[in-house]
């Protein structure tokens, strides 16, 4: 069973968001899984099942099954096309805990079709800027997390966040974001996520489509050069359709093996 790590949002080795991709060639349960994915202690361990002219995708890192993951899913469709497994001219279909998921190749670009995940405008909870330790200029939430303004890139870039104060908000994560200073980029942005095992995500696709259609509303405009500010960094393009928001990054394979168990 082979066993591949691709990072994602980058063209670089040491950059972006490193996941591994399991090519199964059978069914294999959710413990197993689990398993692998502590064993391979990655942010994500994608685990990609044919399903008829589909696949089936579910995503875990070493604590948890996720429900939704951007950079897996842009590693697994890489993996795929770079394999020829499936011709890069054809749409990928997923078929996932969130509903089908689509991808294509993109003039080198993998492109992902996800859902928009809207945000509203919340009550700010005290322990949230306590974690934080700074003054946000907006903050909202959707059903995965709380999504929040900063008056910089500067700011967003030194955050020093408490990640236990983070882990007891009962969301999956907070998004902190700013309009970017340089001309290269629309926004940046970071993401904690404690409560999946992931102090600080490098690169984190879900969290854009909830950015995209934000950042649409402030800017007048649909699409987007984003910047994720963690310590590996990563690029996204950012395209925001009616109800669906197109992620589009580059990947690069960094290792192959194979399982022996």
């Amino acid at each position: 069973m082979n066993l591949t790590i691709i990072n994602t949002f980058t063209d670089q080795a040491f950059k972006g968001n490193p996941a591994a991709v399991c090519l199964l060639s059978e069914e294999k349960d959710s413990c197993w899984m689990q398993s692998i994915a502590k064993e391979i202690n990655l942010p994500v361990t994608a685990f990609v099942n044919r399903f008829k002219n589909d696949y089936y995708l579910r995503w875990f890192t070493p604590s948890t099954e996720i429900p939704i993951c951007g950079h897996g899913t842009l590693a697994s469709s890489f993996f795929l096309w770079e394999n020829g497994n499936v011709e890069k001219e054809k749409t990928i279909t997923y078929h996932t805990k969130s509903g089908i998921l689509k991808s294509q190749f993109v003039d080198e670009w993998v492109q992902l079709e996800f859902p928009s995940i809207l945000e509203e405008k919340t009550i700010v909870p005290d322990i949230l800027i306590k974690a934080l330790g700074v003054k946000p200029t907006y903050v909202g939430k959707n059903h995965l997390d709380y999504l929040v303004e900063v008056n910089s890139e500067d700011i967003v870039r030194n955050l020093k966040p408490s990640i236990n104060l983070i882990a007891q908000l009962p969301v999956r994560g907070v998004i902190v974001t700013s309009h970017s200073n340089s001309n290269e980029f629309d926004f940046v942005s970071r993401f904690f996520s404690p409560a999946q095992g992931i102090n600080e995500d490098y690169v984190t696709g879900s969290a854009h489509c909830c950015l995209g259609p934000y950042w649409k509303s402030k800017l007048q405009k649909s699409e987007f050069t984003a910047y994720q500010a963690s310590e590996r960094g990563g690029i996204l393009k950012v395209k925001v359709i009616d109800d669906k928001v197109l992620l589009s990054g580059k990947a690069v394979t960094v290792f192959e093996g194979q399982l022996t168990i």
